[in-house]
């Protein structure tokens, strides 16, 4: 798995339904990840991977919103304002 960007949401199912100890599609975008059995300790060593891989992911947002959905919207804020398109103008 590429860490040098954003994960999917299928990606971050990937990461984290080993760590709750479950299947990836049993976990919904909106399920809380701390109620799920995620620990801060973990989220922080997942916020680690990221920023080694200079992902900026920011700890306390993803705390703050610990679902899929709410991780997908933090990464989503990170993404450069840049054409996707390396020749446009």
């Amino acid at each position: 798995m590429d860490l040098s960007t954003p994960p999917t949401e299928r990606e971050l199912r990937a990461i984290v339904a080993p760590v709750l100890g479950i299947e990836p599609g049993r976990i919904e975008p909106d399920a809380n990840l701390v109620m799920l059995g995620l620990s801060s300790l973990e989220i922080m060593r997942l916020v680690s991977r990221w920023r080694k891989a200079r992902v900026p992911v920011q700890f306390d947002a993803l705390v703050a919103e610990p679902t899929l959905k709410g991780w997908l919207a933090h990464f989503a804020s990170l993404a450069p304002a840049v054409p996707s398109d390396p020749g446009a103008a």
